[in-house]
């Protein structure tokens, strides 16, 4: 929608035209609804952006403020074509991130289910020939019996407490700030993938910033909206502190608040009066960087993955096998 409104006011339309333009395109009846209301709120002598505001689940601020730099500068479709193609590229690394990790999250879904069923079924089918025999079982057989028992017995209650930790993870990351504030820490801690995350906050800080600046809307601002961005209240606290310094007059660059790469790349923006395209590399080594760390990350965990289901595998054929080997021994 945001593209081929970008273009629609590019080739010269009006812009209440080039709405129901769009309106007779789209198909989606929630956008079709917003659209028209758009256009009767503008028709009515409302500003484009603030016509947008009143919808923030679906504009966010971001988009908002992008639009009403385009309306100041008299640049609008070059402004919405600068949103496409941010929305395009978060788009693009969200969809990376997903690809990469779809197959290990495959194998383990895959992986989880074969052994519970070989656990709660086939185990128990096995290990009754043992009981009626009255036979001495080795240790881990017996360790084997025990963890198909209680997995057979009790995993609902292993379900519902895995649920209430879950929902209780989550309400207290809504309700305490300082617990959320721990969580967001946490994920940039964890060994390996805390630091492809934090390379995609980092991305996603410049790319926001870059293109915010870019349009025209001021720094200060652009700042605030970037910290909204970035879903992260560590990163968003770093970046706070960046603005209540650059407001107390010092630089962005003069804060030690980002990696060196990234402070030596604002301070030469800085220097030469184009910050917006320096952040604007700084996304794009970051998104770069992000993608192939995810793919050694990735490249590493299947092999892991497959080890550890090929070890939990020989636990469970070893543990059927001992017994059977014995109880061939003594009918010898």
């Amino acid at each position: 929608m945001t593209r081929e409104l970008a273009t629609l006011l590019g080739a010269g339309l009006p812009l209440v035209p080039a709405l129901s333009s769009l309106l007779d395109q789209t198909a989606n009846p929630r956008l079709k609804k917003i659209l028209a209301e758009l256009r009767e709120q503008i028709n009515e002598g409302e500003s484009f952006a603030g016509s947008l505001a009143g919808y923030p689940r679906v504009f966010s601020p971001f988009y908002v403020n992008m639009v009403r730099a385009g309306e100041t500068s008299g640049t609008l479709h070059l402004v919405l074509e600068r949103v496409a193609d941010y929305t395009e590229m978060q788009q693009a690394l969200r969809g990376k991130i997903t690809a990469s990790l779809a197959y290990p999250f495959f194998m383990f879904f895959v992986g989880a289910l074969v052994l519970f069923f070989l656990t709660t079924v086939i185990i128990p089918k096995i290990t009754s020939i043992f009981e009626e025999v009255n036979q001495d079982l080795p240790l881990i057989t017996e360790i084997l019996l025990g963890v198909s028992e209680t997995v057979r017995s009790y995993w609902w209650a292993m379900a519902l407490v895995a649920a209430l930790v879950y929902i209780a993870l989550r309400l207290g990351v809504r309700r305490s700030e300082k617990w959320a504030f721990f969580m967001d820490r946490l994920k940039l801690k964890v060994p390996l993938a805390g630091t492809v995350f934090h390379k995609v906050l980092l991305a996603r800080f410049a790319h926001t910033l870059g293109t915010l600046l870019q349009s025209g809307v001021p720094l200060l601002t652009a700042l605030e909206i970037s910290r909204r961005v970035v879903h992260n209240r560590p990163m968003a606290s770093v970046i706070e502190r960046a603005g209540a310094e650059l407001a107390e007059g010092r630089t962005l660059a003069g804060s030690d608040l980002f990696p060196p790469f990234v402070i030596q790349m604002i301070s030469v923006g800085e220097q030469s009066g184009a910050l917006e395209n320096m952040l604007l590399k700084v996304s794009r080594s970051y998104e770069d960087e992000a993608a192939s760390r995810l793919v050694v990350l990735t490249s590493l965990l299947e092999p892991v993955m497959i080890l550890v289901m090929g070890l939990l595998v020989a636990f469970i054929v070893v543990s059927i096998l001992l017994p059977i080997f014995e109880m061939n021994q003594l009918i010898r």
